[in-house]
């Protein structure tokens, strides 16, 4: 056990070229697309940073889906306990996939439509415009894939409000003559 936290770097590898600029108008997840504005799969581009290797990434051809690690590059900080979307009341953060997390890294599973030459072309998006991919790995269905397991309080909210139940994007908020936007998460 380390006393002192270790530092250390990730350059991203990419960046997401995706139609959503603001978090209130992205899904709180890649396949819960009830509430955005077309009600469909968004189609996104990940864009490799100037000399990555297609070598690096051209054998992910056949695969249908893909993990995408990334960073919640617009969190600011982080709390103990968060309130997620579902669920009630707070909720420890790590047993949550708030953006708001002691080191902001995500993982998201999407579809992959095409691999190019300089980038990725994908299909249920849900992360924002710019955000930082610091790795890409295969979605293998035998090893990623546990359809029996249990998940904890989610399980309880599924019981009482149906599989499934988990909100869409909220609606806009009107935007506040001279504030920024909504520049809280990823």
């Amino acid at each position: 056990m380390h006393d002192t936290p270790i530092a250390f770097s990730c350059p991203p590898i990419a960046f997401v070229r995706s139609p959503y600029v603001r978090r209130i108008d992205a899904p709180h997840q890649s396949t819960v697309i009830a509430g955005t504005e077309t009600e469909a799969a968004a189609e996104a581009t990940i864009e490799f940073v100037e000399g990555f290797p297609a070598a690096a990434f051209r054998d992910l051809a056949g695969f249908e889906r893909i993990w995408l690690v990334f960073v919640f590059h617009r969190s600011e900080g982080w709390k103990a306990e968060v309130r997620p979307p579902r669920g009630g009341g707070k909720r420890s953060v790590l047993a949550t996939r708030s953006p708001h997390r002691p080191n902001p890294i995500g993982l998201s599973a999407v579809e992959l439509v095409e691999v190019g030459a300089h980038a990725l072309r994908v299909r249920g998006m849900d992360l924002l415009d710019g955000t930082p991919i610091l790795d890409i790995k295969p979605y293998v269905p035998y090893a990623d894939a546990f359809p029996d397991s249990r998940a904890g309080w989610i399980d309880a909210i599924d019981a009482t409000h149906g599989r499934h139940s988990a909100p869409g994007p909220r609606k806009p908020r009107k935007p506040v003559p001279g504030a920024e936007d909504d520049a809280s998460a990823s």
